[in-house]
């Protein structure tokens, strides 16, 4: 499958020396999308009035189904739908920006949906969107998952300027996958909304963050799904927020939550100019 890049640009512009801080929302979504997004609009508020400007709700955050097919079920074409007018709104009410950590969307493929990374501004327009490309499979004995059989593949990296920085957009199983963070170039912060199982979380999650701050000298936040749901799957939580020296700011380990942090870039481009391994990177054909 070819991978392209896509750059999102806004009017804004980096902010520089600012301190900002930056939220992740934990959850443990549930298979009815209007209580999952008022949950989710409990957890914003706590966020924006701590200060955050930038939120990110985990993968899936809309819909934890019985079933596999039930997200397809709930999926929206973009630009239309209870899901998106939620996050467009409450961005514009909380005057933050919110990145949905997946959304449901449309494919050509009536069985199959997109799960869209999809960023909105603090005036409630979507200026980026991200279709998850790394499909995840596990076959552990009863513990099963086939991504693929519900999901289309994405095939473009996409990044997005913004007032923090030069962000990149990932979701939960690219976390594996660290060429897809080099194809970024030099980010500021990568972001891995996800729903980790406990089996594997438990064995990588944390170890698989920190080294993507640390191998890109930058700032990763990373909001889960952490608790059971009505499915009997159980995922890992852990929501946390990682410098580029690989610090953990903040965490969560189990249930709904916030995890909030500031997030310095002075720091980040410090750190660069004292290890300057970004620019001692060897391109291997």
């Amino acid at each position: 499958m070819a991978i392209k890049s896509r750059i999102n640009h806004t009017k804004a512009s980096p902010a520089g020396a600012g301190i900002v801080k930056i939220a992740g929302i934990q959850m443990a979504s549930g298979p009815i999308v209007s209580a999952n997004l008022s949950e989710a609009e409990r957890l914003i508020k706590i966020a924006a009035d701590q200060g955050a400007k930038l939120i990110v709700l985990p993968e899936y955050f809309a819909i934890m189904g019985i079933k596999d097919s039930d997200k397809v079920k709930a999926s929206e074409k973009e630009g239309s739908g209870p899901i998106q007018q939620f996050l467009s709104s409450t961005a514009k009410k909380r005057d933050v920006w919110i990145v949905a950590g997946s959304v449901p969307l449309q494919s050509d493929n009536k069985d199959k949906i997109y799960n869209a990374c999809m960023v909105y501004d603090n005036k409630g327009k979507l200026v980026a969107r991200y279709n998850k490309i790394h499909l995840f499979g596990l076959n552990l004995g009863n513990e099963k998952y086939h991504e693929e059989a519900t999901i289309v593949p994405g095939n473009q990296v996409v990044t997005v300027d913004s007032p923090f920085g030069k962000i990149g957009l990932s979701i939960c199983y690219d976390l594996r996958f660290p060429e897809l963070y080099r194809a970024m170039g030099e980010v500021d912060l990568i972001l891995v909304p996800a729903a980790f199982t406990e089996t594997t979380g438990k064995a990588h999650w944390e170890t698989l963050v920190r080294a993507r701050a640390i191998e890109n000298l930058c700032y990763v936040l990373a909001p889960a799904q952490g608790g059971y749901h009505a499915s009997g799957r159980e995922t890992h939580g852990d929501s946390m927020i990682v410098d580029p020296w690989g610090v953990v700011l903040d965490r969560l380990p189990r249930g709904s939550g916030v995890v909030i942090a500031s997030m310095n870039l002075d720091y980040q481009a410090s750190l660069r100019k004292s290890l300057p391994a970004l620019q001692h990177r060897t391109v291997f054909k």
